[in-house]
């Protein structure tokens, strides 16, 4: 599990649908069907977040909507959800494009280009744009971005080596650790700090001050609970978002053909424009191939869950306080739902919704009622990323082997360089009218 973990994984489905593994000295169970997947995920009660994954992210990210317990989910979610619906995601399009365009402002025909630092660059400024609007300035942004690269390191063995006193010890990773997850509370303490002395502004810390600043009704909002939100956003929505576009533009290299596609697709649709919200659901192949990467290089690779009470599954009773996983990129990688499941098709996902395999075996975003709060802003965003980045470049591997993806919280090309090259086959950009009014259908995302 900790030296070859996505090798691990791919072998316990033929030992059955529940499968017994320890987590250093500690017995769990993986999930391995889908259906018993999402019977898990829809019963939340009783499969609560839990385990090893939430204790650690419980230290880092406090009880946000992430890693609340069952109880609180639901009045987090309902506070939170004005920001991701798809009326409020449109709105974000021009921000979107606005900040690709400047994740790539210095790239060069023929420059070798760190492509992981660059999309979690963009990632995190846009994310913090949305929830902070200038209140994380661009220093501060930039130092979250080194944070947020010490903590996905360090979060993955704390999971699968359960064991805290190794985590006490002064070792450099420790410690490393431990500042990044220091200064990113401090950063967010004082933006929120800055924000009390300022005007209100429109973003989710706007809203969430708002309702800690009402009287009455539900449960008092507190500064923790502002805190821990932002916190869990601002992690959650910077790191998976990179991973994958890291990921899609390092199996685009390997796949010309499906390179070929994309790249006839948005010179067809923006003919060299920054893409606008009503061009989302025009961009069919693009999404195909962002969906296509969810699949074969899930960022959300492994979670935990722990039961509530006594319960069975699978014929197998299990205690309360049992630690069960699942594992999107097992579910992903099994034949019996996806053919050929190492082979990167974007081409599957133009069939339709059968496409997503038998029992609904693609869970990217997790389901049921705890699936990710922003899986609609998640893909618009990087559906706007990727047609503009490739309306204008392709990228390149260094000759040489191309490194495996590397588990960690997440899974990605953690130091993914590449080379930029840039299409002289794209069609001229137009210059961006002043002041353009939004056009009819500008809102409509419901495909992105």
């Amino acid at each position: 599990m900790f030296r070859r973990p996505l090798e691990f994984l791919n072998s316990l489905p033929a030992r059955g649908d529940l499968v017994e593994i320890r987590l250093g000295p500690q017995r769990a169970w993986m999930v391995c069907h889908p259906e018993l997947v999402h019977r898990m995920l829809r019963d939340t009660r009783t499969f609560d977040k839990g385990g090893p994954q939430y204790e650690r992210l419980r230290a880092l990210m406090g009880d946000g909507v992430v890693t609340c317990p069952h109880a609180e989910h639901r009045r987090q979610r309902r506070l939170l959800q004005p920001t991701f619906r798809p009326a409020a995601v449109a709105g974000y399009t021009d921000l979107m494009a606005e900040e690709t365009a400047a994740a790539c402002r210095d790239w060069r025909d023929g420059r070798r280009v760190d492509v992981s630092a660059a999309m979690l660059g963009l990632t995190t400024r846009l994310i913090s744009r949305v929830l902070l609007s200038d209140a994380l300035g661009p220093a501060a942004a930039d130092e979250v971005r080194h944070c947020l690269a010490a903590i996905v390191r360090g979060l993955f063995v704390r999971t699968v080596v359960p064991v805290d006193v190794l985590f006490r010890l002064p070792t450099p990773a420790n410690r490393r650790y431990r500042h990044a997850v220091r200064r990113t509370h401090e950063l967010i303490d004082a933006a929120m700090t800055e924000r009390r002395r300022g005007a209100p502004r429109d973003d989710l810390l706007g809203l969430l001050l708002a309702a800690a600043d009402r009287e009455g009704g539900e449960a008092p909002v507190t500064d923790r609970e502002v805190h821990d939100q932002l916190v869990s956003l601002l992690l959650t929505g910077s790191e998976s978002p990179s991973m994958c576009l890291a990921s899609t533009f390092s199996l685009l290299a390997r796949h010309p053909e499906a390179e070929r596609r994309l790249h006839e697709e948005v010179d067809s649709v923006l003919a060299g424009k920054p893409p606008r919200a009503g061009d989302l659901p025009r961009l069919v192949y693009t999404r195909a191939v962002l969906t296509e990467t969810l699949r074969h290089s899930p960022p959300g690779w492994l979670f935990t869950r722990v039961t509530t009470r006594e319960t069975e599954l699978a014929g197998r009773r299990l205690p309360r306080g049992t630690t069960v996983l699942y594992s999107p990129y097992l579910l992903h990688h099994d034949a019996a739902s996806f053919p050929e499941p190492e082979r990167f098709l974007p081409e599957r996902w133009l069939e339709g919704e059968e496409a997503a395999g038998p029992h609904g075996a693609l869970v990217p975003f997790a389901a049921g009622s705890r699936k990710c709060i922003g899986d609609l802003f998640s893909m618009a965003e990087m559906t706007v990323a990727l047609a503009a980045l490739a309306g204008r470049w392709r990228l390149r591997h260094p000759p040489g082997p191309v490194a495996p993806p590397r588990p960690g919280a997440t899974l990605g090309p953690r130091s993914l360089t590449m080379v930029c090259a840039s299409r002289a086959d794209a069609p001229a950009a137009a210059a961006p009218a002043a002041g353009r009014a939004r056009r009819d259908g500008d809102q409509d995302v419901h495909h992105a």
